[in-house]
């Protein structure tokens, strides 16, 4: 199972922790040292959609100027702008299998990850 994340995210945190203590080995990919590639992006978007990897909730989101983040409204400017600023993409994201899992939520967790 690999988590995709910044290590010092709260979120990311919690979720690593809890898979810690469950006992499920994980390989982490840190963005801030490994980036992201448009690849990668691609398809984590068609399992749940661009809008869906896009934290507007986060600082980083919150520092865009309205005129950046107005203009993203497409697949492929939301891509450019998750490649540039890696903060921008919610987090974690767990590749499950041939699913993802993006954030932190322990019922979700209990019921779709399973010890390999």
């Amino acid at each position: 199972m690999k988590v995709y994340g910044i290590p010092n995210c709260n979120t990311v945190k919690k979720s690593i922790d809890w898979l810690k203590q469950h006992k499920i080995a994980i390989e982490f990919h840190d963005f801030k040292k490994l980036g992201v590639t448009a690849a990668q992006l691609k398809k984590w978007i068609e399992l749940v959609g661009w809008e869906a990897l896009v934290n507007k909730k986060g600082t980083t989101w919150r520092m865009l100027d309205a005129e950046t983040q107005a203009s993203i409204t497409s697949e492929k400017k939301a891509i450019a702008l998750m490649i540039e600023k890696t903060s921008v993409i919610k987090r974690p994201i767990i590749e499950n299998g041939n699913k993802i899992i993006l954030g932190f939520d322990e019922e979700t967790y209990r019921t779709q990850i399973k010890k390999k």
